[in-house]
């Protein structure tokens, strides 16, 4: 699927856009990828024409939202920050924001789309390189991977069934921040199993 190009949209058709994917970003997270598209239009406070203007069905939205949110998390990325350790805790938190671990599984087995593939590459290629740094400066305990940090960020961004998301988003940053505490070197404990690999999270 070719995505929308935005290069040649007036100030107001853009604006239309930007409030059509903020709208469907969270009503994905709050009601799944069968988000009705009239409560989509609803939130985002244009017609339903309007909407169907920039994306032409479901499909080509729900690409959207999750590539505009991968590539917004693959830009958090500071692999060059002068303490790896504290930018690793920044980007969790500012990928939690952006609901991703929530927005990707929502696409699992759909065609594949080469825009996403190298924009989770990049965020792939990113963060290793911020985890290997902040191993390298021990500032990370030397246990934990990439993919312990992935899993664990999936697992306490889900939203909780019928509840509000303003609520449980505030739980979620400071469970996260818990989370992260524990990875902070020097280890106080030592981790049962054997660390995960990203081959790990696409089983899950």
């Amino acid at each position: 699927m070719k995505r929308t190009t935005t290069g040649r949209l007036r100030a107001d058709a853009l604006r239309n856009r930007t409030r059509i994917l903020a709208a469907a970003r969270e009503s994905f997270v709050e009601l799944g990828a069968e988000a009705p598209l009239d409560e989509i239009a609803r939130r985002a406070g244009v017609g339903n024409a309007t909407l169907y203007r920039h994306f032409a069905d479901r499909d080509a939205l729900l690409h959207e939202v999750v590539l505009t949110v991968m590539t917004r998390a693959a830009d958090a990325v500071e692999p060059e920050a002068d303490d790896p350790f504290v930018a690793l805790c920044q980007f969790v938190h500012a990928a939690a924001d952006e609901r991703i671990a929530v927005l990707c599984p929502l696409l699992a087995g759909a065609a594949d789309y080469p825009d996403l593939s190298a924009e989770k590459e990049r965020l792939v290629r990113g963060l290793q390189a911020l985890v290997d740094r902040a191993h390298e400066a021990s500032r990370l305990r030397d246990d934990v991977s990439l993919g312990d940090l992935m899993m664990a960020l999936a697992q306490l961004t889900r939203p909780v069934a019928g509840a509000d998301w303003s609520t449980t988003s505030r739980l979620t940053h400071r469970n996260l921040q818990l989370f992260l505490d524990g990875l902070e070197a020097p280890a106080r404990s030592s981790l049962p199993g054997d660390p995960a690999t990203l081959a790990d999270l696409s089983r899950k």
